[in-house]
């Protein structure tokens, strides 16, 4: 069917990015709107806003049948979720596709059988996919736990099935520490996502956190390389690049196979991205997860392959194949994004609402800056602390990190404190120059690099006077 009338079932600055993808297709948009959010950019942009709440999420962007309402209510024939809210929500893509919307995004049936990770795992080793050993689907209890963990052997990851953002994730390296931990990772889970269900991994010490971007039309699935999330915090990311900066080139060739070898073998639809450990002692790649969304790092792939991948969305849910061949995706040159978000890296990274009260947008070849914010925008305190995305592409991974140190020189955000100089320590750093890192290098880095506090905003200078114009005699 040809879409005319979305409904941004979301905020921020990725519903600006969904609004601007429409707009180029030619497509009306309408913005939800929390009480919270009537002044965002988002819904500036949109051709019409539709309140849908309260300021708390609960109440307003994950209260399921509100969304829909203001879709119907709004005439719309399509809905994009976005990422996080309700964007892997099985019941909510259903109640779309019931009510005759479109649902941009994969079936309801593929998101409840990959975003159920223990599920995931025994479809990727049915596919012949090689996952970290671990436990075969859900454990139920301590007593199941234990078994599993002396298997495989300990130290071990506990982590929640419906999971995602680094949510009821646990390590234990004993017996007891399993035992306290498994109640403390299923309660975080239940809170997070309404399920508890958890199940165990092998823990990987050094592991590389890498991922393969795939877009499908339900018949057919293609890959559009790797990126490589190693720089996190809490098993959240802060730093995201394309391609990986040291994957040999054959583990490169089986990452991206197996991934479309995985999405094909469940009728992929729309984008997904498809999440691996690699074990840089070993060599080995082990699938951990999918996500069947639109991922905050997109714009990676986005800038060395020149395929807009909201856009792509779009147009499959609308009904129309895939445009691409595999052999037509070509990866040039290298990204790398930096989130930058309303926190003090200096206060343990505290989440600090404000008002934007100067904001200075970095530009050049290069250069593109996925964001919310506004000069004069008051940042909720109800949401994540994303303010946007400083992404740069250049010809070689050198000349990306010396375009991303001068592109963070000229970012400015005051009002609230921000990640950006973490991100301009981070550029400078040899280990990550060099792209020496992995998924727990990070938080040790931050122990021995603690980070100033931020500078109070300084007033503004006096006007400089004229020059005097040098004539030629």
């Amino acid at each position: 069917m040809r879409i005319r009338r979305i409904f941004v079932a979301n905020r921020g600055e990725i519903a600006v990015r969904i609004i601007r993808a429409a707009k180029e297709l030619g497509i009306a948009t309408v913005q939800a709107v929390s009480a919270a959010d009537r002044d965002m950019l988002a819904a500036r942009l949109a051709d019409a806003v539709a309140p849908v709440g309260p300021a708390h999420a609960s109440k307003s962007y994950l209260n399921k049948p509100a969304m829909l309402q203001a879709a119907l209510d709004a005439g719309c024939d399509a809905v994009h979720p976005g990422y996080g809210f309700l964007s892997e929500n099985t019941e909510f893509a259903a109640m779309v596709e019931d009510a005759g919307l479109v649902f941009i995004g994969p079936r309801p049936e593929t998101i409840r059988a990959m975003g159920d990770k223990a599920m995931a795992r025994a479809i990727a080793a049915k596919a012949g996919v090689r996952t970290v050993p671990g436990s075969e689907g859900r454990v139920e209890g301590v007593e199941a736990a234990r078994r599993v963990a002396e298997e495989i052997g300990y130290p071990v990851m506990i982590k929640a099935s419906a999971g995602g953002g680094g949510r009821g994730i646990r390590v234990a390296s004993t017996p007891a520490e399993l035992e306290a931990l498994i109640p403390q990772a299923s309660a975080e889970a239940q809170a997070a996502f309404g399920d508890g269900g958890l199940y165990l991994e092998r823990f990987i010490a050094r592991a590389r956190h890498v991922e393969v971007q795939v877009l499908g039309d339900g018949e057919r699935v293609v890959h559009l390389f790797e990126r490589e999330c190693s720089l996190q915090r809490r098993r959240q990311k802060v730093w995201e690049e394309a391609p990986a900066a040291a994957l040999p080139a054959d583990i490169r060739e089986e990452l991206c196979a197996s991934a479309v070898r995985l999405a094909a073998s469940v009728g992929y639809r729309g984008a997904g991205t498809l999440e691996y450990l690699y074990d840089d002692d070993s060599r080995e790649v082990f699938f951990i997860e999918m996500n069947t969304r639109i991922q905050v790092e997109h714009p990676v792939t986005e800038m060395i392959t020149g395929i807009d991948l909201v856009r792509a969305m779009i147009r499959i849910a609308g009904g129309e194949p895939l445009a691409l061949a595999q052999g037509d995706i070509r990866a040039t040159g290298h990204a790398i994004e930096v989130r930058i978000n309303a926190e003090d890296p200096s206060r343990g990274f505290l989440p600090a609402p404000g008002t934007i009260s100067t904001l200075t947008v970095p530009g050049g070849m290069g250069v593109r800056f996925d964001t919310m914010l506004t000069q004069g925008y008051a940042v909720p305190p109800f949401y994540d602390s994303l303010l946007g995305k400083l992404v740069v592409w250049d010809d070689t991974r050198e000349a990306a990190l010396a375009r991303l140190t001068r592109a963070l020189g000229e970012l400015r955000v005051e009002g609230v404190p921000t990640t950006a100089p973490l991100h301009a320590a981070l550029a400078a750093d040899p280990a990550v120059r060099a792209g020496a890192v992995h998924t727990r290098w990070l938080e040790a880095w931050l122990d021995a690099h603690p980070l100033a506090p931020p500078a109070p905003p300084q007033p503004a200078e006096p006007a400089v006077p004229a020059r005097e114009t040098l004539q030629r005699a």
